[in-house]
């Protein structure tokens, strides 16, 4: 009896040893993964709180002939008066006023305009503005919750609650470079312009679209994401406008079916299949049939990746293009242009 409870003594001691060991080097095992701390309402009043302020309603004077007056939705980004808005909101206007929360009206001017991103740039004059604090929309991930704040329908400021239902929203045919914040948050006429913050009240995207065929929210909109709105902006306080590089062709995604009738050995690159007479491109000898796989080193994996590679570019300097012209492989170096802007329909607008 003796020897069982002396075995049994031991096996104890060893257990509880082992147990000790194991605590000792990996607490990990024991512990529960701490879980992602939940947003409360408290948190989301704050940060309404904190954002609502810098965001202005905007009231729009057309010019003489255009139908009626227009209504939207601003932030002020600057303590100089610059309030960063939607172009469509502001497009054709002969007078802008905006108002700010504190009931403050003033009219505004524009500092400039960029179609192709629907994004403008206002400037007010009054002292004491709130100023909004930017956010990152990179670190922004889905399911984060976000709050919408504008001027729906003209009825006054009103903020609604989502989350982030998908990132970087491209081809939909709603801007010419898109990369837009897909949130379920509220936004509807008069939203156009305003903000989308975060938990912290800190301007990650503005909002500008809604997917509906009523007119009304249905849980479906884009906001332009804070990273590309702050690189816009500094080009509309600079020049007035973007500049962006230009070379002048059109192009086709490479399908399995064009890969198969051209003999490619992959889908690599984009088909050019027109290039604008006099053109960066055409100087440079570009051909309609080549296939485009790399813009200044950087590759090409389609029509909207080449857009934004070219617009990337320094007008007046030279770029390489690697192209595929039948089986041969050739470099070719062009000197990129200026896109023409978006606002002179004479002009072709291609790169797409």
């Amino acid at each position: 009896m003796k020897r069982l409870w002396l075995i049994f003594a031991q096996a104890c001691t060893v257990l509880l040893a082992a147990g000790f060991v194991l605590l000792t080097l990996k607490p990990q095992w024991f512990e529960r993964a701490a879980p992602a701390p939940a947003t409360s309402a408290g948190e989301l009043s704050l940060a309404a709180r904190r954002a609502a302020p810098a965001v202005v309603a905007i009231d729009v004077e057309q010019q003489r002939g255009e139908p009626g007056a227009g209504m939207g939705s601003g932030v002020i980004v600057d303590g100089q008066g610059l309030v960063l808005t939607n172009h469509h909101v502001v497009q054709g206007a002969r007078r802008i006023e905006v108002e700010l929360q504190d009931g403050r009206r003033v009219e505004a001017t524009r500092v400039g305009s960029d179609p192709e991103t629907d994004l403008a740039l206002l400037r007010i004059q009054l002292p004491g503005l709130p100023v909004a604090r930017w956010g990152d929309s990179k670190a922004l991930r889905v399911g984060d919750p976000v709050l919408a704040i504008g001027n729906p329908f003209g009825v006054g400021q009103t903020v609604t609650a989502g989350i982030v239902s998908a990132l970087q929203r491209r081809q939909l045919g709603i801007n010419v470079f898109e990369n837009f914040i897909q949130t379920d948050a509220a936004i509807n006429p008069g939203n156009s312009g305003g903000a989308l913050v975060d938990r912290e009240g800190r301007l990650v995207g503005i909002p500008s679209a809604i997917y509906s065929r009523s007119g009304g929210s249905l849980g479906v909109g884009f906001a332009i994401p804070a990273e590309l709105a702050r690189e816009v902006l500094q080009a509309l306080q600079r020049d007035g406008r973007v500049i962006r590089g230009w070379i002048g062709v059109q192009t086709r995604s490479l399908t399995p079916e064009l890969v198969q009738a051209l003999k490619l050995g992959s889908s690599e690159g984009v088909l050019v299949s027109a290039v604008v007479a006099g053109a960066p491109a055409a100087r440079a000898g570009v051909q309609a049939g080549d296939v485009l796989k790399a813009v200044a080193g950087q590759a090409v994996h389609s029509p909207e990746q080449l857009l934004e590679r070219v617009a990337a570019l320094a007008p007046d300097k030279p770029a390489r293009l690697s192209l595929l012209r039948g089986s041969k492989a050739l470099d070719v170096q062009v000197q990129v242009g200026v896109r023409p802007r978006a606002d002179q329909p004479d002009q072709p607008d291609v790169e797409d």
